[in-house]
């Protein structure tokens, strides 16, 4: 039987590239990620540096994760809009975006999903602050939260069209 251990770690959204790295330090020490939750990240043994994870936000799609079998990653699991791979380091680099539009197109997606979010939790939260309602402030705070993660998902955007001008 394989030896297993779960961890239980936060990432904010916009730190989704610090998960990664993080998931990728576990298997460089011989920790593998075999399935993903709710802030819960279930590991298995394996041989240090074995592995290559990678994460994405990804609408569910079983060609695409069909399409990402057939380059040699598994699929490890879905946590809400996020899906994880898995490669082994012997089957050569291990990438989900190939240029700087791809990786723009992939914040774009994280930004419209929050974007929807955050407005919803507006309209929610001036309704219920209309309504009289007492705890209205939780959405709005929520609505906040979001607007500093767009910022920060804007700011991440900005980077890369500016390293995109000095390689043009």
């Amino acid at each position: 039987m394989t030896e297993k251990k779960t961890m239980f770690k936060w990432f904010w959204v916009w730190d989704f590239e610090k998960e990664e790295e993080w998931l990728n330090d576990m298997a460089m020490n011989g920790w593998v990620l075999s399935s993903v939750g709710l802030c819960t990240y279930t590991f298995e043994k394996c041989q240090p540096g074995e592995y290559a994870v990678r994460l994405e936000m990804h609408e569910m799609d079983e060609s695409y994760i069909s399409f990402m079998k057939d380059t040699g990653a598994e699929y490890v699991g879905r946590m809400v809009a996020w899906i994880y791979f898995r490669k082994k380091t012997e089957d050569g680099p291990f990438d989900l975006f190939s240029d700087i539009d791809s990786r723009v197109r992939h914040l774009n997606r994280i930004s419209w999903v929050l974007g929807c979010c955050c407005g919803m939790n507006l309209l929610i939260g001036f309704n219920n602050n209309l309504q009289g309602f007492r705890f209205a402030w939780i959405n709005l705070f929520c609505a906040a939260l979001l607007t500093y993660c767009l910022g920060r998902i804007h700011g991440k955007k900005e980077a890369l069209e500016r390293e995109r001008r000095l390689h043009e």
